[in-house]
């Protein structure tokens, strides 16, 4: 493991969380927003999605084996003790309306442990669950929530709009977007918009972009491929032309011959000048303090999509970074301000497609 020797995490104190001016108007103000999104799009379908991440690649189950012999400073919370979890994994893409394949956006993974004991965070009080909500890049969109909630108004003006013309300005955005990282350089809009490269979802490496809580400390998360069949696909192109739902017969064909290894990696805050807690826009330096590894997550061949799976994952769960153990409870304004927002969403889904959506307490119906 490498830790280094004189790696020095910072305790958490309520004193790192400021927050941000109206940012009780500016919740109301995102669940407005998001809600706006799934009601255009509930109307035009007939059926409720999420107004983020709708549409999904993979459904997944597998196990969560936590590290033994963990140092001090990252056995805490789930990772106190050495275990054994199953888990619920999410694939998916980041706008709210469902679109081909080829409107190229940065790829989600989300997690649902499934077994965790412990005290819980507000509002999840008597479940067992620890979720990962994760994003391919290491940095959220907006450093704070008021930035987000603006955000989110551009994107909500255009949602289950001008596919067509979404599809000609993705090429476009992916073309501009390789000009950007030809020298060096990447656009986090370019790739928010369309311009995300072609690439299979399984050799990403997710991220949970915003801090959480993790135990006495303060941490960002990392899950990164490590087997070498999965490894082999980072970067790899997958033909999208004429394949709207190309991603998922990518995960599909994956996972029906062949299994892979993440490894669940935590980056502990060192120092919070230069890893703020406050702004998710900030790439917290590996230097200060790298990702470490504290377990692994091994999903088998399985197939990756199924009715009973999407009624059963998609449909009867949601996957929420506040549901969370007390030891990993969410940080920042834009995790704040995330509480509200995925609460209104569980409700809508759940009232307008007739369906109970609750923490599940095992896995078993779907192995």
């Amino acid at each position: 493991m490498n830790t280094p020797a004189d790696l020095r995490p910072i305790p958490y104190s309520p004193a790192v969380e400021v927050p941000e001016d109206k940012e009780i108007e500016t919740t109301f103000d995102l669940k407005d927003t998001m809600h706006g999104i799934s009601l255009k799009t509930w109307q035009d379908s007939g059926h409720a999605i999420r107004s983020v991440h709708a549409k999904t690649h993979g459904l997944l189950v597998g196990e969560l084996t936590v590290e033994e012999g963990l140092p001090a400073a990252y056995a805490q919370g789930l990772f106190a003790e050495p275990g054994r979890y199953p888990v619920a994994i999410r694939l998916s893409t980041t706008p709210g309306d469902v679109l081909p394949d080829d409107v190229s956006t940065p790829r989600g993974m989300a997690l649902k442990v499934v077994g965790v004991q412990g005290e819980r965070v507000d509002g999840s009080e008597g479940d067992a669950t620890q979720d990962f909500v994760l994003v391919n890049g290491p940095v959220f969109s907006a450093p704070t929530a008021r930035k987000f909630a603006g955000n989110a108004k551009l994107l909500a003006a255009t949602t289950d709009k001008a596919p067509n013309l979404k599809r000609l300005f993705s090429a476009v955005a992916r073309g501009a977007e390789k000009t950007i990282e030809a020298v060096g350089g990447a656009s986090a809009t370019l790739k928010a918009l369309g311009g995300h490269p072609e690439t299979h979802p399984l050799g990403e490496t997710y991220f949970s972009q915003a801090p959480i809580l993790y135990g006495d400390y303060m941490a960002k998360v990392q899950v990164a491929p490590v087997s070498p069949s999965l490894t082999a696909l980072t970067g790899k192109p997958v033909d999208l032309k004429d394949r709207p739902d190309g991603l998922r017969d990518a995960v599909v064909d994956y996972f029906a011959g062949q299994g892979g290894e993440w490894e669940l990696r935590v980056q502990l805050c060192t120092d919070l000048d230069k890893m703020p807690v406050e702004d998710a826009s900030v790439e917290w330096p590996q230097d200060l303090s790298p990702y470490v590894t504290v377990a692994r997550l091994r999903i088998d061949p399985q197939p990756a999509w199924s009715e009973q799976r999407a009624k059963a994952i998609d449909e009867g769960m949601q996957f929420n970074p506040w549901h969370a153990l007390a030891a990993h409870r969410p940080l920042g304004s834009v995790m704040r301000v995330r509480k509200e927002v995925y609460a209104m969403s569980k409700r809508f889904r759940a009232e307008r497609n007739g369906v109970a959506i609750a923490e599940p307490t095992d896995l078993d119906q779907l192995r």
